[in-house]
């Protein structure tokens, strides 16, 4: 199998990072926060200024989502303490920006990782991008509940690894499988909330790099 040129875009995490240079790819990330685990494959800085330096394959892991999914068009309307209407709108336009720019990146193979968007982000969206595929954590032997959305350009579907069978609503396995949504308050909520399960990224890694790495080489 024919190595790849891998960009981790929107990831300090290193977890997806960690998946594709396992199967011995040449993977790098981006962010504008320094790589958790002091990764030397690591870029910090914008992505957008790195979609155009030779990829076999940009998968943009984390872009920022607070204002495009459907979890925070509340804010919309109904701006937070402190803020107001313009600056979340403002905030909406500048991550259709960033997806938008990743989007039409100069690769053949892209996947954007998004939650599942309300209709103002959607409309502000580019034409040809399509529906993405939603998946959870649990098809991949994860057990937690997290809906994702990928957007797939020159890319197959993931296919379930390891399908858990999800608890029933109310016990207490299903509270501890909604720890994702259920998280408190604080600091370091929004890194929980957005880390990519281990399960999710080695199947990412496995089918979508295998899948790229046998175009390469034919």
């Amino acid at each position: 199998m024919s190595a790849l040129r891998v960009l981790i875009g929107c990831e300090s995490s290193g977890v997806m990072h960690c998946a594709f240079a396992a199967r011995g790819h040449d993977a790098w990330s981006c962010d504008l926060l320094p790589s958790e685990d002091g990764s030397n494959h690591h870029i910090r800085g914008d992505v957008r200024d790195h979609l155009g330096d030779g990829w076999d394959l940009l998968l943009v892991a984390h872009p920022p989502c607070t204002r495009l999914c459907n979890s925070g068009v509340r804010w919309l309307h109904e701006p937070p303490a402190g803020r107001t209407h313009a600056e979340m709108w403002a905030e909406l336009d500048e991550g259709v920006e960033l997806f938008a720019a990743c989007w039409r990146a100069p690769v053949d193979r892209v996947a954007v990782e998004n939650p599942v968007m309300h209709r103002h982000a959607r409309e502000r969206m580019p034409a040809d991008l399509p529906k993405p595929q939603i998946v959870q954590p649990w098809w991949f032997g994860e057990p937690f509940f997290k809906a994702t959305g990928f957007y797939l350009r020159g890319l197959p579907p993931l296919a379930p690894t390891c399908r858990l069978t999800p608890p029933k609503a109310g016990t207490d396995d299903h509270k501890a499988w909604s720890a994702v949504h259920r998280a408190p308050p604080g600091p370091d909520r929004w890194r929980f909330r957005s880390r990519t399960f281990e399960g999710v990224a080695d199947a990412c890694a496995e089918q979508w790099g295998g899948h790229a790495a046998c175009e390469v080489a034919a």
